[in-house]
């Protein structure tokens, strides 16, 4: 492989392993803070113990988040030594500000949120909480932001140098695609967040169903995968029109069209073939793709062959990881929609079969959310800014070998470090919740009765 193919897979490998904690990390700060609003409104316990459970896992995710964005930076400097000169005075700037205003109120207020309840009292320690999901919103913000401007360029001019420089900072902030890139990532951040953490319930509710922090986990996720799984298909939606509007060659990828058609079909499934310039063994539904991204039946949609070879994403790619994403997403939405069936038949607790299905959809957000994010960057290809500057160009001058070492170094690395990480998290989501904090033994269910007085009806213990 050259260095510019070993470059590309080392910054995939590493963006990938990152993207997952700062998923989690959104999702669950908002998530913390919620269950401490509950707890100092109701005086309920098991909204505490919910708290405290997760609590924990948050520190751990935060920190691996910190540690793997850190690796991603340094290789701007290693392999992208051209991106960062071109690009350094538009999104040097956006990365500080990211820190600025985002990092330093999540570590700034994380010590007091781990370990402050009891020093500062529960109203300082909710504020701590809820400046740490404001600052998690945040980076957010700023990270989409910088994404956004490399997919829709605006607000800059190129000065002598070849260097992209800011002309209207309102416009590099909030370039044409960002505001659907923020809503459509967060939405997916707290999505993800919901599934794992109703599968971490599910776990405990299939080893005992009488366990009051289970079910309270296992409701509020689904109820959240009820109320936002929809309105991400919407925002979906919405980020693809904006995407055929600025980015058609993407959306062309996408659909896996490569002739330009009036009444274009949908296609389902297929094996895009940029070779051959066609989709083999195309599954489709006449018009409409045409129906879907412009409203008309009759609507035209440009191909592939629109645009010069040279230009071309891997549509195979882009083709599968959509529908990876796309599929997922409606998954969730029938486990929401089962949920709200398994209520009106008398609770969540007793629906075996449901349980089952959302410990099984557990890592389904992650796979959805990688498989978004591939197609997004996938479809970019062959551009680092896109229509303006090129992956090859971007490059720094680094021989293959050293690419190499250096990406065998990161697997390597990255196994160990990461791979213990992650597996101590999932001894902490299979330890029983609430345990610790009640004196009981871990390794023993915890019960309703005498815990948690004025939980509601559908949380309380089972009759027998």
């Amino acid at each position: 492989m050259s260095a510019l193919d070993l470059a590309r897979i080392q910054f995939a490998f590493t963006v990938s392993a990152h993207i997952i904690f700062p998923a989690v990390s959104i999702g669950l700060a908002s998530y913390l803070a919620v269950l401490e609003g509950l707890w100092l409104r109701s005086g309920n316990e098991v909204f505490l113990r919910v708290f405290d459970f997760w609590l924990r896992i948050f520190a751990l995710v935060f920190g691996m988040g910190v540690v793997s964005g850190l690796v991603m930076s340094y290789q701007f400097g290693t392999n992208w030594s051209v991106f960062s000169d071109r690009t350094g005075p538009v999104l040097g700037p956006l990365m500080g500000y990211e820190v600025l205003s985002a990092f330093f109120l999540e570590a700034g207020f994380l010590g007091v949120m781990l370990f402050g309840l009891k020093r500062v009292g529960p109203g300082l320690h909710f504020a701590a909480t809820c400046i740490v999901a404001a600052g998690t919103l945040f980076s957010a913000f700023w990270i989409l932001s910088v994404n956004s401007w490399m997919q829709t360029p605006a607000g800059y001019a190129i000065n002598a140098k070849g260097q992209f420089v800011t002309t209207d900072w309102w416009a590099v902030i909030f370039n044409p695609s960002f505001p659907y890139r923020f809503v459509h990532t967060v939405l997916a951040a707290y999505l993800t967040t919901a599934f794992t953490v109703g599968s971490v319930g599910a776990y405990h509710l299939l080893k005992d169903r009488g366990s009051a922090p289970a079910r309270l986990m296992f409701s509020m996720a689904l109820w959240m995968a009820v109320a936002v799984t929809p309105i991400q298909i919407l925002a979906g939606d919405q980020h693809g029109l904006n995407t055929l509007d600025h980015q058609p060659m993407k959306i062309a990828a996408i659909e896996g069209h490569y002739e330009t058609q009036a009444g274009a079909p949908l296609i389902l499934f297929g094996l895009p073939d940029n070779e051959a310039g066609a989709t083999r063994y195309a599954i489709e539904i006449p018009r409409l793709g045409s129906l879907i991204l412009t409203h008309d039946v009759n609507g035209t949609l440009q191909g592939i062959k629109s645009w010069p070879k040279a230009d071309w994403p891997d549509a195979a790619l882009v083709f599968w990881t959509f529908r990876v994403m796309v599929g997922i997403g409606f998954a969730m939405l029938g486990l929401g929609l089962w949920s709200l069936f398994a209520r009106l038949k008398g609770g969540l607790a007793d629906a075996i079969w449901l349980q089952r299905a959302a410990l099984v959809m557990g890592p389904s957000g992650f796979v959805a959310l990688l498989a978004g994010w591939f197609t997004t960057e996938a479809g970019r290809q062959p551009y680092t800014v896109y229509g303006m500057l090129r992956t090859a160009d971007s490059a720094s001058p680094v021989a293959a070998p050293a690419v190499g070492a250096s990406l065998a170094a990161f697997l390597i690395v990255y196994l160990a470090v990461f791979g213990a990480g992650i597996f101590y998290v999932l001894r902490l989501m299979a330890a029983n919740p609430g345990a610790a904090a009640a004196g009981l033994d871990p390794r023993q269910p915890a019960r309703a009765s005498g815990i948690m007085p004025g939980l509601a009806q559908e949380l309380a213990p089972p009759a027998n």
